[in-house]
C-alpha cells in the first residue's frame, strides 16, 4: 500500500478520489466518503496529516487490491449501461437541485467512478462496436458540455485512450464505427468548445487541453481527411488563438504548432480556412521571435520548426503567397538569412515554397527589390558549416538555395531579370565557377547511385524476378537521395544563363565542362529527363508550355 505523506488539502483529495475508483468493494467507498469530508473542513495541518496515516493504517494492503474480472462481452454491456443510468441520474438530479450540490455530488462520484471502469474497454478495440450501439458515444460527447469540470477531465481521458493510435489499428472495423460516431456527433466542434472554458493556469485544466489536442491528432493520423472538417469547427480558430497568447511557451503551445502543421499538409481546404482568418500574419508574428535569438530549449526549437512548417504548406496556396508578399514575409526571411541563427535554414526552405513556379513570380521580383540578392549568394558560394543543430544536411541547404535561383530565372523580367544575370558574371564568374562545381559534385553522386541501381537490376532478371513500376519507383526515389533534384536545377540554372544572350556566360560554361572532361550530351539528358518530371499537380496545357520551353533552352545549349 501506499505511505502518503502531503499536507496540501486539494492534492490529497484526488489521491483520495482515485482511491475510490480502485476500491471495488462498496464498503470502503462509503467509510471514505465521510472521511473525505472531515478531512476536507479539517484546517489543522497537523491534525490533517495525523489523519491521512490514520488512513493508511485503516485500510492495508489486502483491502486495496482489487480482484481481477474477467472482461467480455457481456461485462462491457453491463459496464456501459451502468455508465448510461449512471449519466442519465446525474443529469435528472442536476435539473431538479440546481443550486444543491449536496444532493448530486453523490450521483457525481458514482459517474466518475464508472467513467474510469471504462478504460478497460480501451483495451478491447473489436467491442467497440458497442460503445455506438448502447449510445454511449453520444452520451460521452455530452458530457463534454457538463457543468463540473472534474467531469470533463476523465471524459476527455477516456476518449484520449480510446482513440490511441496503436489501438485503433489493432481493429480496423471497430476502430471506423468509433471514428464515424465520433465525428457524427461533432466530436471536433465539442472538444474546441470544451477547451474554451478551461483555465491553463490550473494544472489539471491544462492536462485536460493537452489530451483533447492528443484525440485529434489520434483522429487525423487514423483518418486524415477529417481535417478539414476538424478545421471548420472552430479548430484552426481557436489553435491560432492559442499560438498567439501572450503566455509562457508550455508543452500545449508546441502541440497546438504541431496539430496546426498536420492540419495543413496536403490541404487546400485548410490552407485557404487558415489564410482567410489572417493566420499567415499570426505565423509570421510568432516566428519573428527567431530572427535575432535562438530557441532557448529544444521544445521550444521544435515548435518553431512546426510553425514553419505550416507556413511552407501555405504557401503551396497561390492566394497565400499575396498574403505573404503584403505581410512583409520576404523581408522576414531575409532578415532571418542574414542574422545566421537557428531560424535561417527553415527561412531559406519558405522562400523556396514561396518563389517557386509562375505563382512566386511577384515574389521573386520582390526579393530582387529588397536586395535579397545580396543575401542568396553568398550561402549559394559557400554552404554554412553549422548546421547540425538545424537537423539540415548540406544537399538540403544546397537544394533550396539553387531552387530559389532556379525559380528567378524562370520568373524574373527587364532590369530584375538583368540584375540577377549580372551576379554571375561579378569577380570574373566566380558564381559560374560555383556552379559548375555544384554540377560536378552531384553528377558523381547520381551516377554512383545509377551504377548501384542497375548492378541490383542485373542481379534481380539473374534471379528471374519482375521489375514491377513499384520497384521502379523506389530506384527513381533512390536517385533522387542521391541528389538528381539538386543536379536537375544546377543543369537548368546553367542552360538558363547560357541562353540569356551574355556570351561571357556561355562561354565560361562550355570551357569548364571541357576542362573537366564533361560533356553537353550528359546535361541534355539531365533536363530532358527533368522536362518530363516537371508539373506534377499541374494542368496538361502547363506541362506541355513549360515542357517546351525548357526543351527550347536545352536545343539552344
Amino acid at each position: 500500500y501506499v505511505c502518503i505523506r502531503i499536507l496540501e488539502m486539494h492534492s490529497f483529495l484526488l489521491i483520495v478520489e482515485t482511491f475510490w475508483s480502485l476500491c471495488s468493494a462498496h464498503i470502503i467507498r462509503v467509510t471514505l466518503r465521510p472521511i473525505c469530508h472531515f478531512f476536507n473542513s479539517c484546517l489543522n495541518k497537523r491534525l490533517f496529516s495525523f489523519s491521512v496515516f490514520l488512513l493508511s493504517s485503516l485500510f492495508p494492503p489486502p483491502l486495496l487490491i482489487k480482484q481481477a474480472e474477467p472482461v467480455d462481452e457481456s461485462s462491457v454491456k453491463k459496464m456501459i449501461l451502468t455508465f448510461e443510468k449512471r449519466s442519465y441520474k446525474n443529469q435528472e438530479l442536476r435539473i431538479k437541485f440546481p443550486d444543491n450540490p449536496d444532493k448530486f455530488m453523490e450521483s457525481e462520484l458514482d459517474l466518475n467512478d464508472i467513467i474510469q471502469e471504462m478504460h478497460v474497454i480501451a483495451t478491447m478495440p473489436d467491442l467497440y462496436h458497442l460503445l455506438v450501439e448502447l449510445n454511449a458515444v453520444n452520451s460521452l460527447l455530452g458530457l463534454l458540455s457538463h457543468e463540473n469540470t472534474d467531469i470533463l477531465s476523465p471524459v476527455v481521458d477516456l476518449l484520449q485512450e480510446l482513440t490511441d493510435i496503436d489501438t485503433l489499428h489493432e481493429s480496423e472495423e471497430g476502430a471506423e464505427v468509433l471514428i464515424d460516431a465520433l465525428l457524427e456527433g461533432q466530436v471536433v466542434a465539442l472538444l474546441v468548445q470544451n477547451m474554451e472554458r478551461l483555465d491553463e493556469q490550473v494544472k489539471e485544466e491544462a492536462d485536460g487541453i493537452y489530451n483533447t489536442l492528443a484525440i485529434i491528432e489520434n483522429m487525423a493520423e487514423f483518418r486524415p481527411g477529417m481535417c478539414t472538417e476538424a478545421a471548420q469547427q472552430g479548430l484552426i480558430q481557436w489553435l491560432l488563438k492559442r499560438i498567439k497568447a501572450k503566455m509562457p511557451f508550455d508543452a500545449n503551445k508546441l502541440y497546438c504548432s504541431e496539430i496546426l502543421a498536420i492540419l495543413l499538409q496536403n490541404n487546400d481546404g485548410t490552407r485557404e480556412l487558415l489564410g482567410e482568418m489572417d493566420g499567415i500574419d499570426v505565423l509570421l508574428q510568432q516566428l519573428s521571435v527567431f530572427k535575432r535569438h535562438n530557441p532557448s530549449t529544444a521544445e521550444e526549437q521544435e515548435m518553431m520548426e512546426n510553425l514553419f512548417d505550416a507556413l511552407c504548406s501555405c504557401l503551396m496556396l497561390p492566394s497565400n503567397r499575396d498574403r505573404f508578399l503584403k505581410g512583409e514575409g520576404l523581408q522576414l526571411m531575409n532578415l532571418m538569412l542574414r542574422e545566421k541563427k537557428m531560424s535561417r535554414t527553415s527561412a531559406l526552405k519558405v522562400l523556396d515554397h514561396g518563389m517557386i513556379g509562375p505563382e512566386g513570380a511577384d515574389n521573386c521580383h520582390k526579393f530582387v527589390d529588397i536586395l535579397g540578392l545580396r543575401t542568396i549568394f553568398p550561402l549559394f558560394m559557400k554552404t554554412p558549416k553549422k548546421m547540425k543543430k538545424t537537423g539540415a544536411s548540406e544537399k538540403e541547404h544546397e537544394e533550396h538555395v539553387c531552387s530559389i535561383i532556379a525559380s528567378m530565372l524562370r520568373n524574373l523580367k527587364s532590369q530584375q531579370r538583368t540584375r540577377l544575370l549580372n551576379k554571375f558574371t561579378e569577380n570574373d564568374c566566380e558564381k559560374v565557377d560555383r556552379l559548375m562545381e555544384l554540377y560536378f559534385k552531384y553528377l558523381e553522386a547520381v551516377q554512383q547511385a545509377d551504377k548501384r541501381i542497375e548492378g541490383e537490376k542485373h542481379e534481380m532478371v539473374r534471379r528471374g524476378e519482375i521489375l514491377d513500376d513499384s520497384m521502379e519507383d523506389e530506384f527513381y526515389l533512390r536517385r533522387l537521395d542521391a541528389g538528381l533534384f539538386v543536379l536537375q536545377l544546377i543543369c537548368y540554372i546553367m542552360v538558363e544563363i547560357s541562353n540569356s544572350g551574355n556570351s561571357q556566360l556561355q562561354q565560361r560554361v562550355h570551357q569548364i565542362l571541357n576542362l573537366r572532361g564533361g560533356s553537353v550530351k550528359i546535361v541534355r539528358h539531365i533536363m530532358r529527363e527533368y522536362a518530363e518530371s516537371i508539373g506534377d499537380g499541374k494542368t496538361e496545357e502547363f506541362k506541355e508550355s513549360e515542357r517546351k520551353r525548357i526543351m527550347d533552352l536545352v536545343d539552344n545549349f
